[in-house]
């Protein structure tokens, strides 16, 4: 690859900026510029931005701005035919660039990994409930996050960039646009971005439910949120019978919850230890009914604002 630029967006980020900017400077692949887009920050991460002295750094203030419009405006300005993406929040291994630039060789599109920074045992058993090993994903259904991600610029051109209307949920419907075009894409698990979890309940339940809003608004995944409605619908039917009829039959839907948590507690096993992994397997059924819970009604909230890709 000749030229190569980093597009990131941020806002209010001063509190991680430093690592992701000593993180881009670290690459072994440096990019040939890197153009950071801020959607309107309040606090110091601008300040902070206009005190790095890496001369490749392009910094533009667009406040108001949501992410998909950040990274339109990003590439616009960017001037290389090949362009990385990646999020405010993220911490970039040192390998990264230069492993979606070498899968690029062979592909439009670079499909990197990401990791969790998991301080707490909340961030740890979230991420068991919702984040797979990369050794669990199949490379032809991969939808990447674009914290993680790399493409050729005819690509991005080809299907109108990022959907500017769509708030969260963006870099979802502009993967279905890559994959309707039948470019190639190629999955590099070991170009991992690093990013921080959500730290609280409730900020882990609010994630999950613009998320699915954003599902609904983008007309993206009917099938998985339909199934998930009709089986809760029927798991609530059950438990009524149970309690008025027949006990037995709220065996059914705690098969079915134990069943679905199958992959979770293999990671859990995986990754926690000790008490930990106790906690989790009590836990993790919980959280996956609150999870739900909190798609269910972010996708109802999104569907009278749904509009076409």
């Amino acid at each position: 690859m000749s030229r190569i630029s980093l597009v990131v967006t941020v806002r209010d980020e001063a509190q991680t900026i430093r690592d992701l900017l000593a993180s881009i400077d670290a690459q072994t692949r440096a990019p040939d510029e890197v153009v950071i887009v801020d959607g309107g920050s309040t606090d110091d991460t601008l300040a902070i931005l206009e005190q790095w002295t890496n001369p490749k750094y392009v910094v533009q203030s667009e406040p108001g701005t949501n992410i998909a419009r950040g990274r339109n405006i990003g590439i616009g300005r960017a001037t290389s035919p090949v362009i990385a993406v990646t999020d405010g929040g993220c911490v970039l291994d040192s390998h990264w660039l230069e492993r979606l630039v070498s899968a690029l060789g062979g592909a439009d599109v670079a499909m990197g990994y990401y990791e969790p920074v998991a301080t707490t045992f909340f961030e740890r058993i979230t991420t068991c409930l919702t984040l797979p090993d990369a050794d669990q994903i199949n490379p032809e259904r991969f939808m990447p996050s674009s914290r993680s991600i790399a493409f050729r610029r005819a690509v991005w051109e080809r299907v109108g960039g990022y959907p500017e209307w769509l708030d969260i949920g963006e870099d979802m419907s502009f993967d279905f646009s890559v994959v309707a075009t039948g470019v190639k894409r190629a999955f590099v698990p070991d170009a991992i971005a690093r990013w921080h979890t959500r730290p609280t309940l409730r900020a882990f339940l609010r994630q999950y439910f613009r998320y699915a809003r954003g599902d609904a608004v983008a007309g993206m995944y009917l099938r998985r949120h339909l199934i998930r409605f009709i089986s809760y619908g029927a798991g609530v039917a059950l438990i009524v019978l149970a309690f008025a009829i027949w006990q037995w039959l709220i065996a059914i839907p705690a098969f079915g919850i134990t069943s679905w948590l199958r992959p979770a507690y293999r990671r859990a096993w995986r990754r926690l230890r000790g008490s930990e992994r106790i906690a989790a397997f009590v836990l993790m059924p919980f959280l996956l009914v609150l999870q739900d819970v909190a798609k269910m009604a972010g996708y109802l909230a999104g569907l009278p604002h749904r509009r076409k890709r």
